[in-house]
């Protein structure tokens, strides 16, 4: 079993598991770069190291990205001949760096504008960088990437709003959003649950939801059954925002995720929908 396959298999992923509608050439290209963000990703969040070892480490995948990787880095080489075959920026790839390593410099976003520029390098890019891999060709799935890849984040920044706080008291929500329902950082921090939050946490499941329904809008028929995956993703995290809307967020006590036989449900429906695609 490869290194990318295996990281792959252990994460158990939303992502992770919607490959399974790929093509076999393309769901292993899909690997390779779902193992690398996920190797990013952990880097950034792994709280045993230090933050000086940390970041230590994100530089070095921003200088071989660069420059080369060693010759025997057997997966960072074999990375980079997937993202030459697909077309693939590297720069995109420095930018999910860049984007995982600003959670070690924490700051506040004043605005949603902030936010999205975050989710631009942390999710858009890895849309942009999937819709190469799904071989879409039409000019409307890069703009389908970037709105979906904003509306996944802003889900999973509201599913983890209290496992953020407990990852050295990351606050990802707004601070302009925040000060509109007269919710501060220290009733946030102190897990305060009353009608602000809850008003604040719905005023930004709006918005995630007004973005599945603009990134639904920019389907194109001709990239349809390519972008299976990203549809399927779709509808996994509409769903759980909306299991979160009718639970009242009660994301400070419970960590909300959909069922694997949910998800198999949602697979086999888009994998029979593919046949007429």
């Amino acid at each position: 079993m490869s290194f990318a396959v295996e990281i792959t298999r252990k994460a158990k992923s939303n992502l992770a598991f919607t490959l399974q509608l790929l093509p076999k050439a393309r769901r292993y290209d899909m690997t390779l770069f779902y193992a690398f963000c996920r190797l990013i990703d952990d880097i950034a969040d792994d709280v045993s190291q230090s933050r000086s070892s940390r970041k230590q480490q994100l530089d070095q995948w921003q200088t071989w990205l660069k420059q080369g990787f060693p010759s025997d880095h057997e997966f960072g080489n074999e990375l980079v001949e997937m993202i030459q075959r697909h077309g693939i920026s590297l720069d995109w790839l420095i930018q999910i760096v860049e984007g995982c390593s600003f959670d070690l410099e924490f700051k506040l976003f004043q605005s949603w504008e902030e936010l999205s520029q975050y989710n631009w390098k942390v999710a858009g890019v890895v849309g942009l960088v999937s819709t190469r891999i799904f071989g879409c060709v039409h000019e409307s799935s890069d703009r389908y990437a970037e709105t979906l890849g904003n509306a996944l984040q802003l889900t999973n920044i509201l599913r983890d709003v209290g496992e953020d706080l407990a990852r050295g008291a990351r606050i990802y929500l707004p601070i302009n959003d925040m000060i509109r329902f007269q919710y501060s950082e220290r009733d946030l921090v102190g897990k305060v649950y009353d009608g602000r939050f809850l008003a604040l946490m719905n005023y930004e499941a709006e918005r995630a939801e007004s973005l599945f329904r603009e990134a639904d809008s920019l389907i194109s028929q001709v990239d349809r059954k390519a972008l299976a995956p990203a549809r399927m993703m779709s509808e996994i995290y509409l769903g759980l925002l909306q299991t979160m809307k009718r639970d009242q967020f009660r994301v400070f006590e419970k960590r909300y995720s959909v069922s694997k036989v949910k998800k198999l449900s949602i697979l086999s429906k888009h994998w029979l929908q593919s046949f007429f695609d």
